[in-house]
């Protein structure tokens, strides 16, 4: 429930509803998105960022969060593992448990490749389950992916690697149409017809959706499928550095038992790295609407295994966290929120963007609104959000639409007293996605022999920003060709490779040479919110 001083500033939202209702708020021009841009988003910070001294970005910039983990020494004593003897054989193996290692191991094992999937926490605890909104696919008679491929781009601000983006854009109906055959409950007209919607930045409502859940409907499929076929599987387990046959390629992977300490060689013809993004590192501060895993591991691999990184200054930010309650700050509250109707509106009532804009422009004028105009509405703890006006959807759309729409999320905000089809929401940006990652090609394919990247982990595809969308369709595009790709590759290899870990001396030296701090350790792993005081190392790490 709200304070009383906040009830005061709901007073005046009520007071313009249909004042805005009939008001045709416009775009914001290029120069105007530029500006606003410049001077309110996150990334536009220059302290926020520092040059790299090591490995294969050197002199590029990157947040300080990451660039702490990107030039770290292994976390591991190397020395005491024994390679002569793997535990593990396997065609390909996928690092990653979400949607796009569990889609590159469904395409890998139909293909006849003998599959591994290992995963530091469970199969199927990932971004993709929290996802909400939907997936993009111009599969409708009005829309194209032609149309799709110019939004990315533009969303991208033409930045994006256009040969990835044709990739996604083109996979798209085919993507939506496996999902559907594989049993994923999409939202659908009476006759059928799947129902469609507009997410920010798109020109024709291809936005599928299966209510405010979508990730969470997809990523029980693929999971039930990845079950139903037996595909081998250990759980977690964390992989802390990539395996190398001493020629350019990747051979495998070493892994720590996170329960028992033990750890583990795998031995791989190919290996995929679906390992997610990096919101768990809370780059600026900033809550995250991410799952408890996105610690930036396959960053970390990839890199100094001599992977070259992609767009690795920019980070989502997206632009409807919730502000209040506090006990779930920083949690998603879905654009598809804006896309049935609601308005943002700042603490005098009024409307200040166009709800439907990018993420990056919506997200940096809500920072404006609430940092140099004053116009945040305040929470008891001294934070501060702008309402986002969802009665109004009961309004435009008919009673019950809420409930009915975003179920999940109107029992998130119920628990706490919030009723959000007859109260509005308090939001305010909350890092939401990795934009870059491992460069890759439209085969997913890393500058590194036999490596593959997919989903989150994977850079290119979206630019300087990601529309709505394109994230769940990103891990089955590029997961399902890297799990196709790898197999090939592997079934052409007829030798075990060689493994070894030749890399990481160079990478060392390198380190030490830039008179980086010994202690500073990496990957994370797990995210570690204990007190400063009472922190130490996982048990796991130091058995």
């Amino acid at each position: 429930m709200y304070p009383e001083y906040m009830l005061e500033s709901i007073k005046r939202l009520k007071a313009t509803r249909k004042e805005r209702m009939e008001q045709k708020f416009p775009m914001r021009t290029p120069k105007q998105k530029e500006e606003l841009l410049k001077g309110f988003h996150p990334d536009y910070i220059a302290s926020s960022m520092r040059t790299l001294k090591v490995g294969p970005n050197k002199g590029d910039k990157t947040p300080h969060e990451l660039a702490n983990l990107l030039e770290a020494y292994p976390v591991l004593d190397l020395s005491k593992l024994d390679l002569s003897r793997p535990d593990r054989d396997v065609d390909v193996l996928i690092i990653g448990g979400g949607g796009a290692g569990a889609s590159a191991a469904l395409v890998a094992h139909k293909a006849g490749a003998n599959v591994l999937v290992v995963t530091k926490l469970r199969i199927g605890d990932a971004n993709t389950r929290m996802a909400q909104g939907g997936i993009q696919a111009a599969d409708k008679q009005n829309d194209s992916p032609v149309r799709h491929y110019l939004d990315v781009m533009g969303g991208g601000h033409f930045k994006n690697v256009p040969e990835l983006v044709r990739a996604l854009v083109l996979d798209a109906p085919g993507v939506v149409a496996w999902l559907e055959e594989l049993g994923v409950m999409f939202d659908k007209e009476p006759d059928g017809t799947m129902i469609t919607i507009h997410g920010g930045g798109t020109s024709r409502k291809r936005m599928h959706a299966a209510r405010d859940y979508t990730g969470a409907e997809i990523m029980r499929v693929l999971q039930d499928e990845l079950l139903n076929r037996d595909i081998p599987r250990v759980e977690f387990a964390g992989a802390t550095e990539l395996l190398t046959d001493g020629n350019g390629g990747v051979s495998g992977a070493v892994l720590v038992n996170l329960e028992t300490g033990e750890k583990l060689v795998v031995r791989a013809k190919t290996t995929i790295l679906a390992t997610g993004g990096c919101g768990r590192l809370h780059i600026q501060g900033f809550p995250c609407t991410n799952h408890y895993g996105a610690t930036a591991d396959g960053l970390v691999l990839a890199y100094r295994a001599g992977a070259k990184l992609a767009f690795m200054d920019t980070i989502q930010y997206h632009p409807t966290g919730v502000a209040y309650p506090e006990q779930i700050v920083g949690l998603l509250v879905t654009e598809k929120v804006r896309s049935i109707g609601a308005h943002l509106v700042n603490l005098q009532g009024n409307r200040f963007i166009y709800e439907l804009e990018s993420r990056d422009i919506t997200a940096s004028a809500i920072i404006r609104e609430c940092k140099e105009r004053n116009n945040g509405v305040q929470t008891p703890t001294g934070r501060f959000g702008v309402w986002l006006d969802t009665p109004l959807i009961e309004i435009l759309k008919g009673a019950g639409t809420v409930k009915k729409s975003l179920p999940a999320m109107h029992h998130q905000f119920e628990r706490f007293g919030i009723i959000m089809d007859k109260e509005p929401i308090l939001t305010y940006p909350t890092q939401h996605y990795q934009n870059g990652g491992i460069l890759i090609n439209d085969r997913a394919e890393t500058g590194l022999r036999n490596l593959y990247a997919a989903g989150e982990v994977a850079g290119g595809i979206h630019g300087r920003n990601r529309l709505m969308g394109n994230s769940l369709l990103g891990i089955l595009v590029f997961g399902r060709r890297a799990g196709n790709t790898a197999a090939k590759a592997a079934k052409a290899i007829k030798q075990k490779p060689k493994i070894g870990l030749g890399h990481i001396e160079p990478f060392v030296a390198e380190l030490k040479k830039a008179k980086i701090p010994e202690g500073r350790k990496s990957p994370m792993l797990l995210p570690d919110y204990r007190r400063p005081e009472m922190r130490r190392p996982y048990a796991f790490l130091t058995q």
